[in-house]
């Protein structure tokens, strides 16, 4: 009731006008968005230029900033708090674990058919380059036991990163 602001009105449901006013808002605010990256010249362009992420950005810190003042209220977290907390188990993955791996993947990499993988990663690549269909280039290199990084890899240096 506190976090959506139900509790304010009355009868929220009744006639329906807080919700359609909700969302008309929310249309409302959204359109503005929708308007301001058209005129930007587009999502692509807006992305490459770092306005969406900036805006990600400022909202989530915005949105930070209203919760520690308690203008934002989020039951649990900045009101009827428990006064005692309860313990936490935090799950922790024990060092040797990564050798074990690094082993497990030196060892992949030494008996699969490196030049069948590289084929298969050059494709990948390839696909990229001509906007094709990814999946049956990455499907065929999987089974070639290329690894989840070396995909990456290819598809970066055809995208980059964002």
């Amino acid at each position: 009731a506190e976090e959506t602001g139900v509790a304010h009105v009355v009868d929220p449901f009744g006639g329906s006008y807080f919700m359609e006013t909700l969302t008309n808002r929310v249309e409302s605010e959204a359109l503005d968005y929708i308007h301001k990256i058209d005129a930007m010249g587009g999502a692509v362009v807006a992305v490459e230029n770092g306005y969406i992420q900036q805006q990600i950005a400022d909202s989530a810190y915005q949105y930070q900033l209203e919760i520690e003042a308690k203008t934002r209220i989020i039951v649990g977290v900045n009101k009827y708090e428990r006064e005692e907390k309860a313990p936490i188990n935090v799950f922790r993955v024990d060092d040797s674990i990564r050798q074990v791996q690094i082993d497990k993947l030196v060892k992949l990499k030494a008996e699969r058919n490196n030049e069948a993988v590289s084929i298969a990663l050059k494709q990948i690549n390839e696909f990229a380059k001509n906007g094709q269909n990814l999946m049956p280039a990455i499907i065929s290199a999987v089974e070639l036991y290329a690894t989840l990084g070396e995909i990456a890899d290819e598809l970066r240096a055809v995208f980059g990163e964002y």
